[in-house]
Formats: structure tokens, C-alpha cells, sequence
């Protein structure tokens, strides 16, 4: 069994909260360190907010959580109500939040716990776009070689685009610190669009999350329900892509996902391709690999592990 020391680096968002809640019902394989909050699928206020909630609702207050980036190093923000709902959590009726958010910026908790835990013993686990993680790195370049990993959820290759019709939104919205975070050095786990659009919630799955009848069960459920209606419309496909709880469930159960170690380059130039996730996965390049890039996971062993594991909360 797997055991990991995480930071949880977060834009909630619907699968966000699955990923954030599954992640709280496993301590026999993770201890979260913190949760840190970046702008989004919704400005910053509500990402924080959300996270928040999203402790509350599983009962663990006492998780830490730190506000971050409220924009993307260098350009204007870009959210997703039209997916999310307009306070990014839209679906179950949850009460406001009233644990408190830490006073230290999200960025410098993250430089300090990489300085302050052994080397090689801390894993980031970005859900949104990289601007917080990307900051850390150009605040303080020395941490960089203390990260035991980097598991992220963005991009695409076979999927190509969700936001354009080249880029996955996490990194359209902070290119630039996307392209940061890839070119650190620290081993990178990447879970793109090409894994998560297999981690469909179709209606027995969501069925199966109501049924544990508990207030995580229903509001899973209730989440799922407004998400895939954007999916549906958009792909055809029998339900939502969880992307998010990818991250968390790799983590916990790597065996049950495949992918290559290849060369991830970012676009920040081109007006057609901008945020594109420039994977070599054919290796027709001679670019040293720095990712493990995702594509294919158990779909029904990922949804036992997260039905099992919600059903604790």
C-alpha cells in the first residue's frame, strides 16, 4: 500500500470536490498536507469557498486550507460557469462554509512545507490550472528538486481540446505557468482529457453514489446530475467525466491506469494553439521525456474505489 504526503492544489469545481472528498476519506493512503486555492473554473473567492464547503460537507474542518493566484501569470482569467454553474459548485444545496481560511498565501505554504518535510516526500497534486505551483517554482526555484512528484489533471493528445479546439482548459488558462511546472525537473504524472473522459459517471454509477444514502452520497450525486448535462450535450457520452478524482485515485491505486513516459511541451504563442499540450506520444521527436502521460484507467475498479471510499464519509 501506497502511502503519500499531498498538497491538494484546487479551482472547485464539481469533480474537484469528488477528487478533494476522495481524498479525505483515504488517510490509510494519504495525509493532506493542505489544500490550496487558485482562480479557475471560478474567480478565487468562490474556489475557496467551494473547497470549504466541500471539507465541511465531509466532516474535516480542520483541514487546512490556503487562498492562492487570483489570475493566470499573463493574461486575463478565463472561467467555467457555463460548465460548473455560476458559483462552481452548482447542483446540491450545501450551507455556506464557516471554517476559517489560513492567513499564509497559498504560495509561500507550498515553498514553505517542500523546505520544511524531508526532501522527495511531498507530492503536488494540481486540479486547476498551474499558476500557483508555477509561482512557487519561480519564487523559489530550490524547491523544485524536493518534490516527490507532481500529479496533475491536464491536457490532451487523442481528446484534443475542451476549451478550444487544441487546448484542455486547466492549461489554456495559465499556459505560461504550465510551461513552468513541465520544465522543472520533478517527476510529472499527467492525467489528460484522453484518461478522464473514460471515467464516465453513466446513471448506475450515479445511482450507486445516492445509494449510500449520506449526505456525501446525495450531494456527490447532485453534482454529478448538473455536471454531465454540459457533457452530454457537448460529446454525446453517457454521463461526466470525473477528471479530477483521477488524480487522487491514482495515488491510492496506480495499477489501475497505463500510460508512456514522453516529452510534454506547452504552446503559449500560437492565437490557434495556445495551451495545447504538445505530447510525443509516438516519440517522433528526440526531446527527453519529462511526464508520465496517462491513457487508459479501469473504469469500473475506479468507480468501485471511489463508491467504497465516499461511502465512508
Amino acid at each position: 500500500m501506497t502511502f503519500k504526503k499531498i498538497i491538494i492544489d484546487t479551482d472547485p469545481g464539481q469533480d474537484d470536490a469528488v477528487a478533494i472528498l476522495l481524498a479525505l476519506a483515504s488517510p490509510e493512503n494519504m495525509a493532506i498536507l493542505g489544500i490550496t486555492t487558485v482562480a479557475g473554473n471560478v474567480p478565487i473567492d468562490l474556489t475557496t469557498r467551494n473547497a470549504r464547503i466541500v471539507c465541511e460537507l465531509a466532516k474535516k474542518s480542520e483541514t487546512a486550507i490556503y487562498q492562492g493566484c487570483d489570475r493566470p501569470l499573463a493574461h486575463t482569467l478565463v472561467t467555467a460557469e457555463h460548465v460548473h454553474g455560476k458559483t462552481g459548485l452548482d447542483g446540491p444545496v450545501l450551507p455556506e462554509p464557516t471554517m476559517p481560511v489560513q492567513d499564509q498565501h497559498a504560495v509561500d505554504f507550498i515553498i514553505e512545507t517542500l523546505r520544511r518535510e524531508p526532501a522527495g516526500t511531498v507530492t503536488l497534486c494540481p486540479l486547476g490550472p498551474l499558476t500557483n505551483i508555477a509561482t512557487a517554482l519561480q519564487k523559489a526555484p530550490d524547491i523544485a528538486e524536493r518534490i516527490q512528484e507532481i500529479v496533475l489533471m491536464g491536457g490532451a493528445y487523442f481528446e484534443v481540446g475542451n476549451i478550444t479546439p487544441a487546448a484542455e482548459f486547466n492549461i489554456y488558462v495559465d499556459p505560461e505557468a504550465a510551461e513552468i511546472v513541465f520544465a522543472c525537473g520533478a517527476p510529472i504524472t499527467v492525467m489528460p482529457l484522453d484518461v478522464t473522459h473514460k471515467a464516465l459517471v453513466t446513471q448506475p454509477r450515479n445511482d450507486a453514489f445516492r445509494a449510500l444514502n449520506t449526505p456525501v452520497g446525495i450531494a456527490v450525486a447532485e453534482m454529478t446530475d448538473f455536471f454531465e448535462r454540459f457533457d452530454r450535450e457537448k460529446y454525446g457520452s453517457d454521463g461526466a467525466p470525473l477528471h479530477d478524482p483521477c488524480v487522487i485515485a491514482y495515488l491510492i491505486d496506480p495499477d489501475m491506469f497505463s500510460g508512456r513516459q514522453i516529452n510534454v511541451e506547452i504552446e503559449t504563442k500560437s492565437e490557434l494553439t495556445r495551451g495545447m499540450t504538445v505530447a510525443d506520444w509516438w516519440r517522433v521527436t528526440d526531446r527527453k521525456a519529462n511526464a508520465l502521460f496517462i491513457g487508459d484507467l479501469d473504469a469500473d475498479r475506479f468507480f468501485a474505489l471511489l463508491a467504497e471510499r465516499l461511502g465512508r464519509l
